[in-house]
């Protein structure tokens, strides 16, 4: 199932405010004009039962970036676009299942996944454990469903009927080891899983968390190949936590208010292949050569400083955990019909010479609708060089990935 090339674009044209409110959504004063004093009088879980106006942007977990891209590729703030978004309660119509729910980061993922307005059903997938995490889960008093399932024989009917899937399981770093460390352990489990949502939900988006991402996504890519159901729009390395490290470490730097600061990072999801582009931040923002120096690190080491802080209990978790929900509920929002979603991830890409690229997209209804290039254009001599000096060792990576799925085919369809 060969898809079509994707398109590569500058900027959008304009981008008209679309806000889809629900946990996470910021309730400053200044934000929300209600049509009756007890406006909100009556909500039942997640679901406002009364209609609100709004005049800012608001959703779960992520459109805080989305606001700063909606201030730089549209209309300027000089005149406020007001808008009214009915908040009438909506029939949930998702179903999202991840896979490895059982671990560090599948339990927070699966909570705040069960937290969205948009999810129906959620389903949780692992080798062990993954009961209890269900009964855990399905007594929070939202709206979607929960359902487990353990075990490889009970992997087919998790995946069926399932609009997106997550996939964080896999090994957590250890002290001391590398996201190559890590390849040959969680190459095998991403190839077992991405065989199975071949043959169960081959239409569904993919989001792959496990490391090295750099290789588990090409790994996921052969895979759909050799199944014939292969989408490159469908089909993302989720490096959110890159952009939200960024935007947290640029925001506390520079004494920014965090909702307007919006930091792409390009390049992979390892390391030197991590490169904010710090010349590129919303609000337009100056660094020294020095800030730029100590702020790329920390970004790209950022994973490494919470695995010594931990001290071998684990790696970034949380962190991780709601990176993915912000980009589970970006491609909701994009399913729903939402024309204004905006991520940094890691796809199949023709911005470089290089087969798998991160960058900003733009997601739609039938994956990523849009390549934003303008990002890449206009670099300063520090990113440039930085970029170069990446390419190789994604390269190797990526390389690597195929390598390895190459030589060992995916299983024959069930």
């Amino acid at each position: 199932m060969a898809s079509a090339g994707l398109s590569t674009i500058s900027a959008p044209s304009f981008c008209t405010f679309n806000a889809q409110t629900g946990l996470g959504a910021k309730s400053k004063p200044s934000g929300l004009s209600f049509n009756a004093p007890n406006s909100f009088g009556a909500f039942s879980g997640l679901k406002a039962v009364s209609p609100v106006q709004i005049e800012t942007d608001t959703s779960f977990l992520g459109k805080e970036s989305n606001a700063s891209l909606q201030a730089s590729f549209g209309p300027k703030r000089g005149v406020m676009q007001r808008f009214t978004n009915q908040l009438q309660p909506r029939a949930s119509s998702f179903k999202v299942a991840v896979l490895g729910a059982a671990g560090g980061i599948g339990q927070p993922l699966a909570l705040l996944i069960k937290m969205s307005p948009l999810v129906s059903a959620v389903h949780l997938y692992d080798i062990a454990n993954v009961k209890g995490v269900a009964a855990d889960l399905s007594h929070c008093n939202t709206p979607s469903q929960v359902l487990d399932f353990t075990g490889p024989s009970e992997l087919p009917n998790c995946l069926k009927g399932v609009d997106v899937v997550v996939i964080p399981a896999g090994v957590p770093r250890k002290p001391g080891m590398t996201r190559d460390d890590l390849f040959n352990i969680n190459a095998n489990i991403v190839k077992t899983l991405v065989e199975a949502v071949a043959d169960n939900c081959p239409d569904a988006f993919i989001h792959i968390i496990s490391n090295p991402v750099n290789s588990t996504v090409p790994i996921a890519a052969e895979v759909l190949k050799q199944k014939g159901v292969y989408d490159p729009k469908k089909l993302f390395g989720v490096t959110t936590l890159d952009v939200v490290r960024a935007n947290t470490f640029v925001a506390h730097k520079k004494n920014l208010k965090l909702i307007d600061v919006d930091v792409p990072v390009i390049g992979g999801h390892a390391g030197i292949t991590i490169l904010p582009l710090l010349s590129k931040t919303r609000p337009s923002t100056a660094f020294t050569d020095e800030e730029v120096e100590e702020l790329t690190v920390r970004i790209q080491n950022g994973g490494t400083e919470v695995v010594e802080a931990k001290a071998g209990a684990g790696s970034a978790t949380l962190s991780m955990a709601y990176a993915a929900a912000r980009f589970v509920e970006s491609s909701l929002r994009a399913l729903d019909g939402d024309g204004d979603v905006y991520e940094c991830c890691f796809i199949q890409s023709e911005l470089t010479e290089l087969p798998f690229f991160a960058s900003r997209i733009k997601l739609g209804k039938n994956g990523v609708e849009a390549v934003i290039s303008a990002d890449l254009q206009g670099l300063t001599q520090y990113e440039e060089k930085a970029l170069e000096a990446l390419k190789p060792e994604l390269k190797a990576s990526i390389e690597k990935g195929v390598a390895f799925a190459q030589k060992q085919p995916a299983a024959a369809s069930a």
